[in-house]
């Protein structure tokens, strides 16, 4: 599943590709046929994320959200306005990925621009549709085709103040409260371990961060929320609110501290963004080797004390544990 470093990137890349222009809103599969003519023709405002739910903000106070689940996919294009496009290639071979579409895709556009007064999707003509696609959004420029989405809907302001008092601060959120989370980690008996997955309790945090941050201080997953002290809460959310916009920057994330020290010297020196321009919410990022403390790695010998890395299922996810570094203490 998307943690929430990639929702926010998936919503900045909408921002740089649709705000402040008119969308044709679509349904290529038929299935949000009805939501998306409520939002055909808008102007898209503005791309938001709370943990792992999109909230994309159209005029006329009408909202789109998006929780891409276990296997959605949102993909953010680049499409060329050609007015004599080359002939149709087969850009859907079998096995290919999302993660391997082409971007520039064949598409004609009328020579005029279209009246105000029409809706885009009325004017402009259709960039090819490549597998199940739940949802489009089009303009003259890019193409946004959602894919599997656990959920996608239209919904009113109230609606979305409604699903964000739900869920718990989210370390990229500049007004999030973790003294919020504490308190609801305070009062559980529940592992820290299983909390952490909780969104109502932390949200955008998934399973890699979850293993990774309590290896990092050495906090033994199975301990009871209740006897987390503030201090060791407030190390684990320091280190998500400096991990988690490194995800966003390279799509992928870096938890090994060397390569945390690269990631943030490219930040600093302005390098990252040529990465960051080409995060889509929709494949791993390839700056770095893929490699952590424990994520996957069952059996394998701690990367600091040579043990062999333990695993157990732990809110519906392996949890993986060194059973030395993170001795309860």
């Amino acid at each position: 599943m998307p943690e929430g470093h990639t929702t926010h990137a998936l919503a900045g890349r909408l921002n740089s590709a649709f705000a402040g222009t008119a969308v044709a809103v679509s349904s290529p599969q038929g299935r949000f046929d009805e939501g998306a003519s409520l939002l055909d023709g808008l102007t898209l405002v503005e791309a938001s994320a709370w943990g792992k739910h999109l909230f994309v903000e159209f005029e006329r106070e009408r909202w789109l959200n998006v929780h891409l689940g276990l296997i959605g996919k949102f993909s953010v294009l680049r499409h060329h306005l050609d007015p004599d496009p080359e002939p149709a290639l087969d850009l859907d071979p079998p096995g290919m990925s999302d993660s391997h579409l082409p971007v520039h895709l064949p598409v004609q556009f009328p020579v005029q621009s279209p009246s105000p007064v029409q809706s885009p999707s009325s004017v402009l003509s259709p960039v090819p549709v490549l597998g199940q696609v739940r949802l489009r959004l089009l303009n003259d420029s890019w193409v946004g085709d959602l894919r599997g989405p656990t959920v996608c809907a239209v919904v009113a302001p109230d609606k979305v103040d409604e699903i964000q008092a739900r869920l718990g601060p989210d370390p990229l959120r500049l007004d999030a409260d973790p003294d919020l989370a504490l308190r609801r980690i305070a009062r559980s008996g529940k592992p820290i371990g299983e909390l952490l997955m909780d969104q109502a309790v932390l949200a955008g945090v998934g399973n890699v961060y979850r293993c990774e941050v309590l290896f990092r201080h050495r906090v033994d997953p199975f301990r009871p929320g209740r006897e987390i002290r503030p201090t060791t809460w407030r190390s684990i959310w320091d280190d998500l609110v400096a991990l988690m916009p490194l995800g966003v920057a390279f799509g992928q994330i870096l938890t090994m501290e060397d390569q945390v020290a690269d990631a943030r010297a490219e930040v600093a020196d302005g390098s990252a963004a040529a990465h960051t321009a080409t995060v889509t919410g929709v494949r791993l990022g390839d700056r770095f080797e893929r490699r952590f403390y424990l994520y996957k790695r069952t059996g394998q010998p701690c990367r600091v004390c040579g043990s062999k890395v333990r695993t157990q299922l732990v809110a519906g996810r392996n949890l993986f544990w060194c059973g030395r570094c993170q001795r309860r203490r």
